[in-house]
């Protein structure tokens, strides 16, 4: 009938022929306000991160994690010094006002360190049965980022405080680091505002934790015989220890029998002088691997391990300004000097200092140009080389 409305028909699914299938009612129930079924909602499809947003936040995760990773290595790092500045303060309790107020810090101002290495550093007592096998002077200088190494001959005549003259080396055995802080500021006029004792028997474990280090060993050398590592009977016909020339991977343990070495069979103007250049070649080889991003991945686990072998006045802040300034100071630009003089005519081993030690003090504080040794003046001649350790 027309003009009647047919009766609402639900579809029940299947086709139905020619006719336009219904739609089915809304499963969802009935409004309370009687307007009938609400309309479903409409899922929209999810919308995928750009490009741009993607980097954005790796970034921003990557900045939260380097500066976790930063403070754990931090804290790790600082508890290794708190325990190196405790071990300075039993060996020697006056080191620290034997040394000159720096007026400023590392980064900003420049800083003279002694650097005293020994193979029997006792410290838990205050008795010093042993000598200063190595004696070197670090200066740095961040206005022109550079740095510059004086290495002290152990077998040097100077006047000792108190105990007259003597082996410089001997100022450690007969008062400590404090004597020897003295010593060397009166020899050489220097004020020394750091120290750092160094034993090496644990420094060949720090360069073995931070994967050893690169010398390049200016010329061959085959040793005289010490520290054997062989059976007595091998000992016997053994000829020492060989390094070729060239760039070479270091162990702690191969390091450590290289700066040691006094005596060169190929070379017989080889002596106690070049043993300190290559003592300087390996502390440069240390700080530079140090300094470097590797390490810095390792510092949350071996943080307190880097300062093992020190006992030092230094505070944690302190290194960290001293790494940045080494960062920054390239190694072909680093001055390398050595003091000297002649051999003793009584007989004695001991070494006369020179004339020339002035001056080759005043080119380590870039007061003046730097001067290589004398042409014939001898084994023990001091001097100073700009960007390598020595002559070869």
């Amino acid at each position: 009938m027309a003009g009647v409305e047919k009766p609402y028909r639900v579809y029940r699914g299947g086709r139905v022929k020619g006719r336009v299938p219904l739609e089915r009612p809304s499963a969802r129930p009935p409004a309370r306000d009687g307007r009938g079924p609400e309309r479903p909602k409409i899922r929209r499809p999810r919308r995928r991160w750009s490009w741009k947003r993607r980097i954005v936040v790796g970034v921003a995760a990557l900045l939260v994690l380097l500066v976790i990773w930063s403070i754990a290595g931090l804290l790790t790092f600082r508890g290794g010094v708190t325990d190196a500045n405790k071990r300075l303060d039993r060996m020697a309790p006056n080191a620290r006002s034997a040394l000159t107020h720096q007026n400023g810090g590392i980064l900003g101002h420049s800083t003279t360190i002694l650097l005293l290495g020994t193979d029997h550093m006792n410290n838990d007592q205050r008795v010093y049965d042993f000598h200063s096998d190595s004696v070197m002077l670090l200066r740095t200088d961040p206005s022109k980022h550079r740095l510059a190494y004086l290495s002290i001959p152990r077998d040097l005549r100077v006047e000792i405080p108190g105990h007259g003259p003597s082996k410089i080396n001997a100022a450690m055995q007969l008062g400590g680091p404090s004597l020897a802080l003295r010593t060397i500021e009166s020899f050489t006029g220097l004020p020394i505002n750091h120290v750092m004792v160094i034993n090496f028997h644990d420094f060949r474990k720090l360069i073995d934790n931070i994967g050893g280090i690169t010398i390049d060993v200016p010329e061959p050398i085959l040793s005289n015989p010490f520290d054997c590592p062989y059976t007595v009977q091998r000992c016997k016909t053994w000829k020492g220890w060989r390094f070729a020339k060239g760039k070479q991977h270091m162990n702690g343990w191969r390091a450590q029998i290289y700066s040691r070495i006094r005596e060169n069979q190929l070379n017989p103007a080889d002596t106690d002088i070049t043993r300190g250049e290559r003592q300087q070649q390996v502390i440069r080889a240390v700080e530079t691997k140090l300094a470097s991003f590797s390490t810095f991945l390792k510092l949350p686990f071996n943080g307190s391990t880097l300062v093992a072998p020190l006992a030092t006045d230094l505070s944690a802040w302190q290194f960290i300004q001293l790494g940045w300034v080494l960062k920054r100071a390239p190694g072909s630009n680093a001055l390398h000097c050595r003091l000297g003089g002649s051999s003793d005519t009584s007989g004695t081993s001991d070494i006369i200092p020179s004339e020339e030690n002035r001056s080759v003090i005043g080119e380590f504080t870039f007061a003046a140009a730097a001067q290589p040794p004398q042409p014939g003046a001898g084994f023990f001649a001091p001097g100073c080389f700009i960007g390598r350790t020595g002559p070869g």
